[in-house]
């Protein structure tokens, strides 16, 4: 019989091991935690502007007071008219006959400019929400110097009221002096003719003069801005004048409306219409040689082009008008 093998279960010889199959992990990608949002800032509690706002009343009196202010050589006081005038006029601007503005992109953002604008309405107000409409909606924040009428000067309250607010005479020497130092001057050529007009001709420009406003914009070298204005002549729409009443006063008209002076001052307050005011684009002056300003012709042309840009403007604007009070 042949001799058997032993194994033994002993056996020290290396025994050949067979690699097992590792599964690669991917490494884990980094945790990227967002940013903590900033904290919003505390907000100013009530109490806080309440004091803010009589610190600054409070200190605006003590200048007032003091006399620690300063005006032009016109008169004009802009803190006054920035902080009492324009805050006066706001709520009949924004609540009463909430003035839409277009184009005030046309009006330039320095130097000086003409604003040539219709005139209606039996009282002025149309020049002071001209007035609000260019500081408010201007980038710049611009202050319009209005050219106003002898009469305005000559009424005791209101004469002070008007060269603190920055208004001065309608002449060419103090519309020239504020172009040329840059300001925006407005003026409303038809004057009188126009903001005591009969309801019957309501948007039907009157006569612009003899150009006195060109000839001083081309002395300036100052760009023209035509501007159309909806809505003042239905706030007291006059159906009469008393000229004999108006001669013994002194004053141009004196207006009749439905309401004047059947209701007494009640008759006085206006007609809550749905205002537009449009600045057109403007017309530039400072390519004409220097006499051109002696030049009637030219002078001629040029007021027939502004006032026939406002007009078609306020016929565009009556077409696209919803109602006279929306």
């Amino acid at each position: 019989m042949a001799d058997a093998k032993v194994i033994p279960f002993d056996d020290d010889r290396p025994r050949r091991r067979i690699p097992r199959r590792v599964r690669a992990v991917p490494a884990a990608e980094p945790v990227v935690e967002p940013p903590a949002a900033p904290e919003p800032a505390p907000e100013p509690a009530p109490g806080d502007s309440w004091d803010r706002r009589i610190a600054g009343g409070l200190a605006f009196l003590r200048r007032r007071v003091t006399g620690d202010y300063e005006v032009d050589d016109f008169g004009y006081d802009k803190e006054l008219t920035d902080q009492v005038l324009m805050s006066l006029m706001r709520p009949l601007y924004d609540k009463y006959f909430r003035v839409e503005v277009k184009g005030i992109e046309n009006i330039p953002a320095e130097g000086g400019a003409l604003i040539v604008a219709n005139h209606s309405g039996t009282l002025p107000l149309d020049g002071l929400m001209l007035q609000v409409a260019v500081h408010d909606h201007h980038p710049a924040e611009r202050h319009l110097r209005l050219l106003a009428a002898d009469l305005v000067f000559m009424l005791p309250v209101v004469n002070e009221l008007a060269r603190k607010a920055g208004h001065t005479l309608a002449c060419a020497e103090d519309a020239q002096r504020l172009l040329e130092a840059g300001e925006l001057v407005g003026v409303m050529p038809e004057g009188f003719k126009g903001i005591g007009k009969p309801f019957g001709d309501r948007y039907k420009l009157q006569r612009f003069g003899r150009g006195g406003f060109v000839s001083t914009a081309l002395r300036a070298g100052t760009p023209i801005v035509p501007c159309s204005i909806v809505g003042a002549e239905e706030i007291y729409p006059m159906v009469g004048n008393a000229k004999t009443l108006a001669r013994l006063l002194g004053v141009p008209y004196f207006p009749i409306t439905p309401t004047f002076p059947w209701l007494g001052p009640l008759g006085a307050v206006p007609l809550p219409t749905k205002w537009t005011i449009q600045f057109g684009e403007p017309i530039p002056t400072d390519g004409y040689a220097a006499e051109a300003a002696e030049d009637p012709m030219l002078m001629f042309n040029l007021t027939d082009q502004v006032r026939e840009q406002i007009q078609h403007t306020l016929y565009k604007l009556l077409v696209q008008r919803r109602s006279v009070f929306f």
